[in-house]
């Protein structure tokens, strides 16, 4: 199912551009480089490297289900007055892509970060992400590497529209991917520290897919179909079976996606059910020390190593803060 505007969205939309259009001319009258994000993951990524010269603005609400989300049409004004918009892309923000392309100004990049990155051989197709639905895991931020690969994109992306800050656009990125590497590290060694055949994850959304296979994990399945609705009955019996032939020790829940379900599944296979992990949700509020994708993914990271038997020291001792002060407008 493509996630497009409903029609009278689409326009009140044009309608809105026209206004929004006439105003975008003296809108960055402070010289200040004005860039558009969506989720906050891809928001904190691009804040570290863009440091205080760059105006960061959010369109996706922490907490919300990015792949339904559908924004305001006070977004087109937002949208109107970038220099730069950055996406993960891979069919994940449709409707926020496609007010983009209406909006914002000539020549105006839109850049679609996983797109960037990833060849389309390389794409997961999966649980809740089939093939037959037409669009792959989105999820590349979950994954180190994939997140340093975003980092360059955005390090060159700002350098050439803002040559004047160049210099520090390329130090924020030598410093936040140090931070990448470390955290990267850190979960190699707690993955050792996880016997071997647990390293297995059943999750709620399937948001771990370039993860498991970086660190040699396995996704064994979601729960959420690709519909992102409940699972049918048929479905749930399906994955109580599949738990039971794996001794799947845990399954892991999501704090954007609740679901009675989960529990339900938990208490009839003893699987220890741990329901708090977090796809983009940032831990804490903005301004905290915590609240960065660094911070995320370490808290994702700890949570599923101890619930699965291993070792999070490791992970607990990597400094997640950013590596410049984040200025970036989150919406909650």
């Amino acid at each position: 199912m493509r996630l497009t505007p409903a029609l009278p969205l689409v326009i009140a939309l044009a309608a809105l551009a026209a206004t929004v259009a006439s105003c975008s001319s003296d809108s960055n009258d402070d010289g200040q480089l004005r860039v558009v994000t969506t989720v906050a993951p891809i928001t904190s990524i691009v804040a570290n490297i863009a440091g205080p010269a760059v105006h960061v603005t959010g369109i996706v609400p922490e907490g919300t289900n990015s792949h339904t989300f559908e924004p305001k049409p006070s977004a087109a004004k937002t949208l109107a007055t970038a220099d730069v918009v950055f996406l993960n892309g891979l069919d994940l923000e449709d409707p926020t892509e496609d007010l983009a392309k209406a909006n914002v100004g000539d020549g105006v990049p839109i850049v679609k970060l996983g797109n960037d990155i990833l060849p389309e051989k390389d794409w997961i197709y999966d649980f809740s992400f089939p093939r037959s639905g037409g669009k792959p895991n989105p999820h590349l931020w979950t994954d180190p590497p994939m997140a340093k690969a975003y980092a360059e994109v955005v390090r060159d992306t700002l350098a050439e529209a803002d040559p004047h800050h160049a210099r520090t656009y390329q130090d924020n990125y030598t410093a936040f991917a140090a931070r990448i590497d470390a955290l990267d590290q850190a979960m190699e060694t707690a993955t050792a520290t996880v016997p071997s055949n647990d390293r297995r994850l059943l999750t709620y959304h399937d948001a771990y897919a370039y993860f498991a296979q970086h660190y040699g994990w396995t996704v064994v399945g979601a729960i959420q179909p690709s519909d992102f609705a409940d699972p049918t009955a048929k479905e749930v019996a399906k994955l109580i079976e599949q738990i039971r032939q794996q001794e799947v020790p845990a399954i892991f829940g999501s704090e954007v996606f609740p679901s009675p379900v989960l529990a339900q599944i938990a208490d009839e296979t003893g699987a220890k059910y741990v329901d708090d992990l977090r796809d983009d949700d940032l831990p804490g509020e903005p301004g905290d020390a915590e609240h960065s994708w660094a911070g995320l993914m370490r808290f994702d990271y700890v949570t599923m190593v101890e619930a699965l038997g291993g070792d999070a020291r490791a992970l607990k001792a990597v400094d997640t803060s950013d590596v410049t002060t984040d200025h970036a407008d989150y919406p909650q």
